[in-house]
């Protein structure tokens, strides 16, 4: 009873008479309350951060992707072409891509009163009329470029771009020999003429080409100009400074008489060779010497050993190969421990070691009509394409550049300026071959011209992609971004007296070979002619290396 009593009249008593373990559990669950609270607070905190950095990222992208342009890159069209009305064209063309879109633009030359363009350029404004006109034009669209005056009329030119030591990208530049005393030289990139000199090369006098670009002399980082003249029957050099035009040193004259050619030789301990022909004969000038002479001053340029030895002091003359036959064209050759040269004579083809220059294999042929060009008819192996024969016909002879041996060959008709074959190397580590002919042997001022595609893969057909009346001046073919070719075509008149239409036009080769016509070479057709369009179709092509 006492306790009953005592709990009504204080109730609340045995609650702090209970466990202390009770309370101690208590207070452990209110400090865990208050945790996960803080780490929810946190939580909270990290996902805001979160979203704020998300927004930032859209918002910077959507900024990037919308509100800020991208920039302007022409779109490559299939086909375009350009048009003069009375102009006269040259057989002159350049590549190089100027305004960066990785697609190769072409620079030509043309003759004309005024520009057609919207540049507003007259020749008057260089004191020229009627004057030649320097352009360069987008591989893409064919849009003009740039586009200069550079001479009343143009005997020789050459474009190539200076490798440089050290500093910026190399310079590119096109140099330019006027018939009336000018040399000029123009920045590919821009059109800015880049100096421009009266020329000293005297009257009676025939520039030479190639102009060959040579290691700097002049001490100003850029690669320098070496030129060579015919004055009468004497051959003289001349050296530049592709920087300002300045000629560096006296003229040499070479001991050398009549119609010469020439290409400058790397031999494989790294000297300077020029190698000249004249009728028979070869004859050998270390850019070492050549330097001295002009300017009387030592350089840093070495001569090889062995053709110390093996070119005669007095004549400089090198000894005589195989053949004894008049030599024609002088060509260098990649071959396997560095460039072998080629001799094309008047009696045989003759390939020389490029160090000893001892003679690889020959190979009779008495009528090649130009100088040849590099190919791949089998995987991976260099082959050389002849033309050869004069008239009416010629034969089309795909040599392999090891051995010398034929393989393979096609009779063509001929044209009064055919333009030389070209090759354009394909991602099965072969090359397309692209030839001219006619189907009327007949000259007539409207005879068709047929451009004929090969490929070795299907070695007794041709592909017709395309056909003209025009007179054609210069072509060529191109690799083309996305592992594509085009063909570029210039046509005119040559004939100074007699101006006319003047086109540059280049096409997709792909787009021909949808509409072309398929050339059976024999009498055998094993494949459907629709099959076969669509293999050369599929046709990928590579830069060469």
């Amino acid at each position: 009873m006492d306790k009953e009593l005592e709990a009504e009249i204080h109730p609340l008593k045995h609650d702090d008479e209970k466990p202390r373990g009770n309370s101690e559990s208590r207070t452990e669950k209110d400090g865990s309350f208050k945790k996960a609270s803080h780490h929810s607070r946190f939580a909270q905190c990290r996902t805001v951060v979160f979203f704020f950095l998300l927004f930032t990222c859209l918002f910077v992208v959507f900024i990037i992707s919308f509100i800020i342009p991208c920039p302007d890159r022409p779109i490559s069209q299939k086909m375009w072409e350009i048009n003069y009305n009375t102009a006269v064209s040259y057989d002159f063309m350049a590549f190089k891509d100027i305004n960066e879109d990785t697609v190769q633009d072409i620079i030509f030359l043309y003759k004309d009163s005024n520009s057609s363009s919207s540049f507003n350029i007259s020749c008057a404004d260089e004191g020229f009329s009627p004057c030649v006109f320097l352009a360069a034009v987008s591989g893409a669209n064919g849009s003009l470029l740039w586009e200069k005056p550079v001479a009343q009329e143009v005997a020789n030119m050459e474009c190539f771009d200076h490798q440089t030591t050290k500093g910026p990208p190399p310079l590119s530049g096109c140099f330019i020999v006027g018939k009336y005393n000018s040399f000029l030289a123009v920045d590919s990139s821009t059109g800015e003429i880049l100096w421009k000199l009266p020329s000293s090369f005297g009257v009676n006098t025939s520039i030479l080409t190639p102009f060959l670009n040579i290691p700097d002399v002049t001490d100003d980082e850029v690669q320098d100009l070496l030129l060579f003249l015919k004055s009468g029957r004497e051959i003289k050099s001349y050296l530049f400074s592709s920087s300002t035009g300045e000629q560096v040193g006296f003229v040499s004259r070479l001991n050398l008489e009549g119609d010469v050619g020439y290409v400058m030789h790397v031999t494989n301990t790294g000297a300077y060779y020029i190698i000249f022909h004249s009728a028979s004969s070869l004859y050998g000038y270390s850019l070492k010497d050549l330097y001295e002479q002009m300017t009387g001053k030592k350089n840093k340029f070495e001569e090889d050993p062995y053709w110390k030895i093996m070119i005669d002091n007095a004549t400089h003359r090198i000894p005589p190969s195989h053949s004894w036959g008049t030599i024609r064209y002088l060509m260098k050759v990649p071959g396997s421990a560095g460039e072998d040269i080629l001799l094309v004579k008047s009696d045989a083809c003759e390939l020389l070691d490029g160090q000893t220059l001892i003679s690889k294999w020959t190979l009779n042929t008495s009528e090649v009509v130009r100088k040849p060009v590099l190919g791949y008819y089998k995987p991976g192996a260099l082959a050389i394409v002849l033309e050869n024969g004069t008239g009416e016909q010629r034969k089309i002879l795909i040599v392999d550049a090891a051995s010398g041996a034929i393989l393979w060959s096609y009779t063509l008709n001929s044209f009064a300026g055919t333009p030389k074959s070209a090759t354009v190397k394909t991602a099965d580590r072969r090359s397309a071959f692209f030839f001219w002919s006619t189907t009327n042997q007949m000259e007539t001022v409207d005879l068709q011209k047929n451009l004929y595609m090969f490929h070795p893969t299907f070695p007794n057909i041709f592909l017709e992609l395309t056909n003209i009346t025009k007179n054609i001046v210069a072509f060529n073919v191109l690799f083309e971004q996305n592992h594509h070719a085009s063909y570029v075509l210039l046509t005119g008149p040559t004939n100074q007296e007699w101006p006319g239409p003047v086109s540059l036009s280049k096409q997709k080769v792909k787009e021909n070979v949808l509409t072309a016509q398929v050339i059976w070479l024999g009498p055998t057709r094993r494949e459907n002619e629709q099959t076969i369009k669509d293999r050369f179709y599929e046709l990928r092509y590579k830069r060469e290396a």
